[in-house]
């Protein structure tokens, strides 16, 4: 029997697990209300004491008054996302664990702190060494609301009768397969389980390579690998965090249900489009441009692309600037002289800038000085007329058109909107002239998935003049000490520093406005240039070579969890092997994990998608399913002009079939709008909120990493032929349903979907 069909039990016992869990949630909440009320009153009194008594009495009500203040803040702190998880032991005990320990009126533990030993095995339980637990459960909560919950068992037979009943998620599937009629489920969900904690125990160094085929669980493996990584090397991570980059916002949605603790402080989830600071890219390119720009020769573009903003004066008399009615001039030679000596530092051009800014600017004064007939000019007289000279606008503008300060956002923008200077860029670079018109856009146009990797590429060549940031800092440096040698002389005016209850940093800082501070994943997430202690990537094979470059960025130590599935790569840039992206960085450095294992896709669902596997990746293996779906794969036959009334009756027919589960519509991107005008009720693309609906039209991409109940596919010859990947779209598409699989097509039936039952729409 396949454990998805029983629609009614799995709601059943999804809707007695929110019971259970809400209830505990609601006595939390209650209890935290309490604890918060009475540090407010303590606080309340302390400052209600006034400033008289003693001097140990001002002690004392400042101590007080600022623990109490921490403790309504730590309380405040934890409003949302009270509690993410539940563990039971095998003895009959449960605790759940959250980001704060919380006790009853009796001190019996509420709630575990998750960094508390009590709560270690929350993390670092894997299947094959789970310690005394015989289940772990995530939830999922909104507010103060318990909206999810997810669980992992380790021992089924551990488990009462009740707690059986209430299992939720792919543990329900799992325990259904080791309930089989034969050995050889238990043997098969042993196998699973030992694929997973392969991949979760792997050490933090060095670059794992998880790949798994459709429904392995990978995913979910790398993000508990993330989890007990995260604990287990916590002083590590804990200073640099841990990046977590997937391919749609669904997805980073997901990593918050699943690890809820993950999204506190250390680490980062982010896109490929949200890895450069102040843009957040969601549109894609046309297959050629994203496989152009995904292309390692866009590196020497950009490059090429920087050399041609330092230039020479056009004119053969050199550079010419009028300053009050008084025409400057520095000749070609010496400007030439100028560009290579910048050049020649080997520094990023804004670095390099200054220096090339200074040397122009001589010149302009010792030029001035000469036509004023004044004597020659010492090292003084210099910095003064350069100054002055800087402050003419029309001086600034002139050496700004030879050597600009620039942003990636501005070079690129000009770039792709200059056919003259995009063609020559191009011809330096290796480029041919069809390629640089593929680049060609408007200056208008938003920025692409694609273009992030260009505009990382263009911050690390162009750099940011941190002159005036630094002197700021000096400056914010030595008001410090300041205050903390005057704050010195006072404890020690008021006999305090004798008595060991402040030091002299501690009172400075009490008395300055420190504003907001900020954790490790906010001060990372702004700052390009932040180091992380781990990268793990999802659908890693989406990433292009320039994409990759952009990522190894970000992780010097090449600690990184590689996710993911070659024979999967849609995007026209993505990558082919494993070696063919990682090998630049690491040299073969890199350990492979093979998941083998498809426990979600019933095995008539497989044997369709094996056969187009076997057509557009004849070398790559799909994983063996264990579980049969009941309901034969079909195909539809339906005329482009029927769509409109036949694609609605498909899609009521398939929620019917499928009672509480949810649909998707998978489509070629060529035939989106005339799919989705014929659905017009139905949400679209990869949000949470479409995803979160009974039904939802897609594209292959969007379906990217994503499961349903049951899969309508539209058009299979249109997926194919919408770019050079389209077969590994298609293979992607029928891939997504975990009950049912209905290709709709309007022509020959491709003969690699030949075991597909025909029947008429």
């Amino acid at each position: 029997m396949d454990p998805c069909q029983s629609t009614s039990s799995r709601e059943e016992a999804r809707r007695a697990a929110l019971r259970q869990e809400q209830a505990h949630l609601t006595r939390l909440y209650t209890r935290l209300d309490a604890v918060r009320e009475r540090a407010e009153t303590a606080l309340r009194e302390a400052h209600g004491r006034g400033g008289g008594g003693t001097r140990q009495a001002l002690i004392e009500r400042e101590v007080t008054a600022e623990e109490q203040a921490r403790l309504v803040a730590r309380f405040s702190s934890v409003e949302r996302g009270l509690c993410f998880g539940r563990i039971d032991h095998r003895d009959g005990e449960s605790f759940h664990i959250g980001r704060i320990g919380l006790r009853d009126e009796e001190h019996e533990p509420l709630l575990i702190d998750w960094r508390a030993p009590a709560a270690r095995l929350f993390y670092t339980a894997t299947p094959q060494t789970p310690g005394s637990l015989v289940r772990r459960r995530h939830l999922h909560t909104r507010d103060r609301t318990v909206v999810g919950v997810e669980d992992e068992v380790f021992d089924l037979d551990g488990l009462t009768e009740e707690d059986r009943r209430t299992l939720v998620g792919e543990a329900a599937l799992l325990a259904a397969l080791r309930r089989g009629r034969t050995g050889r489920m238990s043997d098969i969900v042993a196998t699973i389980q030992a694929e997973q904690d392969q991949v979760i125990r792997s050490g933090l160094a060095g670059v794992l390579v998880v790949q798994g085929g459709p429904g392995t669980g990978k995913t979910v493996a790398a993000l508990h690998r993330a989890a007990y990584l995260l604990y287990t090397h916590r002083d590590t991570l804990a200073r640099r965090g841990v990046l977590i980059i997937g391919p749609n916002p669904t997805f980073l949605r997901y990593i918050g249900q699943v690890l809820p603790s993950l999204g506190e402080t250390d680490a980062v989830p982010a896109t490929v489009g949200e890895l450069f600071p102040g843009v957040r890219a969601t549109e894609t390119e046309e297959p050629s441009a994203a496989l152009l720009k995904g292309d390692p020769r866009m590196a020497r573009l950009v490059a090429e692309a920087v050399r041609d903003r330092q230039r020479t004066p056009r004119d053969g008399d050199g550079l010419r600037v009028e300053v009050d009615d008084m025409e400057l001039r520095v000749g070609q030679d010496v400007c030439r002289r100028a560009r290579d000596r910048a050049r020649g530092l080997r520094k990023p051009h804004n670095i390099a800038r200054k220096l090339y800014v200074n040397d122009v600017l001589k010149d302009l004064a010792l030029d001035q000085a000469r036509r004023l007939g004044r004597p020659p000019l010492d090292d003084e007289d210099v910095r003064y007329a350069r100054a002055s000279l800087w402050a003419e606008p029309t001086v600034r503008a002139a050496i700004d058109r030879l050597w600009p300060y620039l942003t990636p956002q501005r070079l690129l923008t000009e770039l792709f909107a200059d056919p003259a200077a995009l063609q020559r860029v191009a011809r330096r670079a290796g480029l041919g002239p069809d390629e640089a018109r593929t680049l060609l856009r408007p200056a208008t146009t938003r920025w692409t998935v694609s273009d992030v990797p260009l505009l990382d590429e263009a911050a690390e060549l162009l750099g940011e003049d941190d002159s005036a940031a630094r002197a700021l800092e000096r400056v914010a440096a030595e008001e410090r000490r300041a205050e903390e040698r005057y704050a010195q002389g006072v404890l020690e005016l008021t006999g305090l520093s004798e008595q060991g209850f402040l030091d002299a940093r501690a009172l400075a800082e009490r008395h300055r406005d420190p504003g907001a501070r900020l954790t490790t994943a906010e001060r990372a997430w702004a700052d390009r240039r932040w180091a992380y202690g781990h990268v793990i990537v999802d659908e890693a094979q989406e990433l292009s070579a320039m994409a990759w470059r952009m990522v190894m960025r970000r992780v010097p130590t090449r600690s990184l969890t590689i996710v993911g599935d070659v024979a999967q790569t849609s995007d026209p840039a993505g990558a082919r092997s494993w070696a063919e992206m990682l090998d630049p960085y690491v040299g073969g450095r890199w350990r492979e994990t093979r998941l083998l294992v498809n426990y979600r896709t019933p095995a008539e669902i497989m044997e369709v998608a094996a056969d187009v596997l076997a057509e557009v990746a004849p070398g790559q293996q799909p994983p063996e399913s264990v579980r049969d779906g009941g309901t034969p794969p079909r195909a539809v036959r339906m005329a482009t002009a029927e769509l409109p009334e036949g694609l609605p009756r498909l899609v009521e027919a398939e929620r019917a079939a499928i009672g509480e589960g949810r649909v998707a519509v998978i489509t070629a991107r060529s035939r989106v709008a005339e799919v989705r005008a014929a659905l017009p009720d139905l949400p679209s693309g990869a949000t949470p909120e479409a995803l979160d609906s009974p039904a939802t039209t897609l594209t292959t991409t969007e379906a990217k990493g994503l499961e349903f109940d049951a899969v309508i596919v539209v058009d299979p010859d249109g997926i194919v032929a919408d770019s050079p990947k389209g077969g590994h779209d298609l293979y992607v598409a029928v891939t997504r349903a975990t009950r049912r699989l209905t290709v709709v097509h309007h022509g020959e039936l491709p003969s690699m979907l030949g075991r597909l039952r025909r029947v008429r729409g």
